[in-house]
């Protein structure tokens, strides 16, 4: 497909050589799948791109459509294909698992619950050793929120502004952009602070966050003083007396917030709320549906990079690769708070879910992917920096390892979103092309770069000079 595009762009990306041969499609025609979709389906299911894709296989970091044409999936199904589609390793462990035993509940002990439990904690610092298994994310911090009420014997919980932690009623109050709010009441009990947002909240400069790429904001920090940070703590301490008891049940935060774009805050932002938390009788839970399992490269868990070790950890997407699973990991005493009473999950570390979590992780230490998305996350944030530095519109490039986001600008001394229908051009455009990344931000103003941590320097050549078109293109449509 790629080759089919005509512009004055004078490169030709060239996409990277794959011997992965699909399978014939054989289901219905893509009309009589359209026509299901808008009979059958929930319309609140939307779908990405004008002429919606049809995706019929996938290989590690390629996807293939009913057409035979390959994608370099750069999004990884929200950030949840962490280990590559179709993992042979996995594929292969779940299908032995498939003949000998779907579901038990845990009334009963089967092997895999006992040895994932133990692999898992393993990778954990301690006093992190006891796991609730359950089959979302949205579920997991659904349990994290009951948990803190039931340890502190407080309600009030505090979120990020911008920040996404599920879609259930009960998650829907931490979750804080406004696409996923609905009119229904939710938040009881939740307050939401300002996010330290470096790019586009009122105070940040050039040495603020933990990313081979800085702002292009200048700083005025001397150093080891961050004047940012000093603002952003002083804005913290201010919904913890104003909006707030005196005691709380808890603190959420992503260490790198996922949905609205790869947003970092300083540098040492989290260790310091976390003690004002404790202070206040509260407890800390770092949400680690997105960052965890070595996607930000230098670390395998994302609160690593805070120097951090937070109460309650959540887990979701990319431990099951792709499996609808997650987990809970928290303290003995955190957990014996949910034991005075029932608490039951039918699904939950059901023994597929347990096998493909063995296996998800041993790829990553077979496959060496942290290491890999520390090498290559590290080259595609420097490779897209210099396309910042090129063009007006793209105003900031950040993250850390595969977690990377590239805010759109009407221009960097404004910092105003660049509108939607013109990112969404850019965004078909590199789809055309043959790579799909993903979209986020409060005016979905940021291109979410999350793939597959098989992925090489190779595909981010391919990646950059696709998108490098795409914004050229951009700049001729708009001349």
């Amino acid at each position: 497909r790629q080759q089919k595009w005509k512009s004055s762009v004078s490169t030709q990306a060239k996409m990277p050589p794959c011997d992965f041969v699909p399978e014939k499609y054989e289901s219905y025609p893509y009309e009589r799948m359209q026509k299901i979709r808008e009979q059958n389906i929930s319309p609140s299911l939307r779908m990405y791109y004008k002429k919606p894709l049809l995706l019929h296989q996938g290989h590690m970091q390629w996807l293939f459509d009913y057409e035979g044409q390959r994608y370099l999936d750069l999004f990884a199904g929200i950030v949840t294909v962490s280990v590559g589609h179709c993992h042979p390793k996995v594929t292969m462990a779940t299908q032995k698992q498939l003949a000998r035993l779907w579901h038990t509940t845990n009334i009963y002990m089967h092997p895999s619950i006992q040895e994932y439990a133990e692999k898992l904690t393993s990778l954990l610092p301690d006093p992190l050793k006891v796991i609730y298994l359950t089959n979302s994310g949205s579920e997991a911090n659904d349990l994290a929120m009951f948990m803190a009420r039931l340890y502190t014997r407080n309600f009030d919980i505090i979120s990020f502004r911008g920040s996404y932690h599920g879609g259930s009623p009960y998650t829907l109050g931490l979750t804080s952009i406004g696409f996923y709010k609905h009119g229904v009441a939710n938040g009881f009990g939740c307050s939401t602070t300002m996010l330290p947002d470096v790019f586009r909240g009122p105070w940040g400069g050039s040495h603020c966050r933990d990313s081979p790429v800085q702002t292009v904001r200048k700083c005025n920090c001397s150093e080891g003083v961050c004047l940012a940070n000093d603002q952003y703590i002083e804005q913290f301490k201010d919904t913890l007396n104003t909006s707030v008891p005196k005691t709380i049940a808890g603190f959420i935060s992503e260490p790198i917030q996922g949905v609205n774009g790869a947003v970092q805050y300083p540098r040492s932002f989290l260790k310091e709320a976390y003690q004002l938390v404790r202070e206040r009788g509260g407890v800390c839970i770092s949400d680690e549906v997105q960052t965890g399992f070595g996607r930000t490269g230098s670390h395998f868990w994302g609160f690593q990079t805070h120097d951090v070790v937070p109460d309650i950890v959540t887990l979701s997407k990319g431990i099951g690769n792709g499996f609808p699973m997650a987990a809970v990991v928290t303290t003995k005493e955190i957990a014996s708070s949910l034991a005075q009473n029932l608490h039951f999950n039918t699904f939950g570390g059901n023994p597929l879910a347990c096998v493909v979590g063995a296996a998800v992780l041993d790829a990553i230490e077979e496959d060496g992917l942290q290491k890999n998305s520390e090498n290559v996350g590290t080259y595609m944030l420097l490779e897209l920096a210099k396309l910042r530095d090129k063009f007006e519109i793209v105003g900031d490039v950040r993250g850390k390892g595969l977690m990377i986001g590239v805010e759109m600008v009407t221009d960097k001394d404004s910092r105003h979103p660049l509108p939607s229908e013109e990112i969404g051009q850019i965004w078909e455009d590199c789809k055309d092309m043959g790579v799909l990344i993903g979209r986020g931000g409060l005016y979905s103003q940021t291109f979410r770069i999350k793939p597959p941590m098989c992925i090489t320097k190779n595909d981010v050549d391919f990646a950059v000079e696709v998108f490098h078109a795409a914004l050229q293109r951009h700049m001729e449509r708009t001349a």
